[in-house]
Order: C-alpha cells, then sequence, then structure tokens
C-alpha cells in the first residue's frame, strides 16, 4: 500500500486549505481510513476519519464544523478540506489506513499503513 499526502503549506490564521491522500496498491474502497496531526516534539494525534464507503466520519472535537473528510472511491483518494485555520492546527498530516477488523478509528494504532506527511503551517 502506498499513500501519498499532498496540498499542506503555509497559510494565515483564518485561511483555508485542502488535503489530498492518493491511494494505490490495495483496494482502496474497502479501507476505512484516517488523517492525524502532529506538532513538532508531540505525539500523532486524531483529526478526522472516514469510513470506506463515506457513509460515516469522525473528527475530533477541536475541528468540528472547521474540516470536513472526504472520499472519492473512484478516484482512489480522500480529503481534509481545513476552514477557518488557527495556529493550533499546525502540524505535520498523515493519512492512514485503518487496519480491517481494528477498533477505535481515532487512535493511531488502528492504522496500518500511512503516508509520508504534508506540512501545514498556520501563521498569525
Amino acid at each position: 500500500v502506498q499513500l501519498q499526502a499532498s496540498g499542506g503549506g503555509l497559510v494565515q490564521a483564518g485561511g483555508s486549505l485542502r488535503l489530498s491522500c492518493a491511494a494505490s496498491g490495495r483496494t482502496f474502497r474497502a479501507s476505512d481510513m484516517g488523517w492525524f496531526r502532529q506538532a513538532p516534539g508531540k505525539e500523532r494525534l486524531f483529526v478526522a476519519a472516514v469510513s470506506w464507503d463515506g457513509g460515516s466520519t469522525y473528527y475530533t472535537d477541536s475541528v468540528k464544523g472547521r474540516f470536513t473528510i472526504s472520499r472519492d472511491n473512484a478516484k482512489n483518494t480522500m480529503y481534509l478540506q481545513m476552514n477557518s485555520l488557527k495556529n493550533e492546527d499546525t502540524g505535520v498530516y498523515y493519512c492512514a489506513v485503518r487496519k480491517l477488523g481494528s477498533s477505535g478509528a481515532r487512535t493511531a494504532r488502528s492504522y496500518d499503513y500511512w503516508g509520508q506527511g504534508t506540512q501545514v503551517t498556520v501563521s498569525s
């Protein structure tokens, strides 16, 4: 499985970015997926997750109402639309494929394949 995250960058507080995660190598359409964020010196934290069919989505409380996770199975791509960005959203964003049959969509150990990460920096 290969995951390629892109779309990060430098943006002012209040701005928007759209992250993409292109997947290949395994049946993307059968896998739940997620986004995690890691700030310097901090652990990798859950941001959002989406079920294999896009029918269910999950968010950490701090991004609810601002971020939207989605996927296009025809394009083997997952997205994270980030609006009203805040300084605390800064970090490296990783996309990941959830282990089949795992419990806990919000924990990093439930995911077994990870992309290389894309840097998001929000300036005030």
